[in-house]
């Protein structure tokens, strides 16, 4: 299957580099120096082409990966009635799309950057007669998981979507822990990423209160250390931050 993305950023960078290997690339977007290099990056496996007034997306599979203030600039630059529309764009709903853009099928889609790696956990929802399509696409990436609603599919971005950057600070900030009590950096780092790679396998098989049990023995060192954590309220302060993002996308 041909796909072409609409935008060249770090998101579709990530998503091409699943998918560049089992279909068909083109890449839409406004600086040809940015696309070239883009291109190189992936051996020159993509065909470019700029995204200006006038582009014919008729019959076409397009994953829109712009950000969302950019919809009526980018809606503006295309015709025709193309088969299908993957987005990526966060608080973006599926009215708003059809609004901006003819085409046949509408998915809202949200991968993760752990796309370029081939392990999103992608969210998806919209048209059941594209369902399969889009999922079978998405997969090339990681992980799907549909849902039913927007309003669950908002929610849940902001776990998956935003997930990565609030597991990149939980890890730098154990990491600044063990450096501040006398760990090199670099052992610090090194720790913290097997640490994480041996947690996914883990939690596959357990409930998360189910792995906390089987660490913590009474009186030990990792229930002092959960008691601190308590104390600051880290798991307050965790579930704020999902409420404040799923928040955002509705503004």
């Amino acid at each position: 299957m041909k796909l072409t993305f609409i935008g060249n950023g770090a998101m579709a960078k990530a998503m091409i580099a699943g998918l560049v290997n089992t279909h068909q690339i083109e890449v839409l977007g406004k600086d040809m120096v940015k696309l070239r290099a883009l291109n190189d990056a992936f051996g020159g496996k993509l065909s470019l082409g700029l995204l200006q007034e006038g582009v014919d997306v008729t019959g076409k599979t397009l994953l829109l990966c712009v950000k969302p203030h950019a919809l009526g600039a980018v809606s503006s630059y295309v015709q025709g009635e193309a088969h299908g529309l993957i987005s990526v764009l966060a608080g973006t709903s599926l009215k708003a799309l059809q609004e901006a853009f003819t085409c046949k099928h509408l998915i809202r889609a949200m991968p993760n950057l752990a796309a370029a790696h081939g392990a999103s956990m992608t969210l998806l929802t919209g048209d059941n007669d594209f369902r399969e399509t889009s999922e079978a696409i998405l997969k090339s990436i990681g992980k799907t998981h549909w849902l039913g609603t927007e309003k669950e599919f908002d929610i849940a971005m902001a776990l998956t979507g935003s997930g990565p950057a609030f597991l990149a600070l939980v890890a730098e900030a154990l990491c600044d822990g063990v450096v501040r009590e006398g760990l090199k950096r670099e052992d610090a780092t090194f720790l913290a990423r097997g640490l994480f790679e041996g947690f996914a396998p883990l939690l596959q098989a357990n409930h998360p209160a189910l792995i906390k049990e089987a660490v913590m023995s009474p009186g030990g060192v990792t229930a002092a250390g959960l008691g601190a954590l308590e104390d600051c309220k880290a798991r307050s302060a965790f579930m704020l931050a999902i409420k404040k993002t799923y928040e955002k996308t509705l503004k």
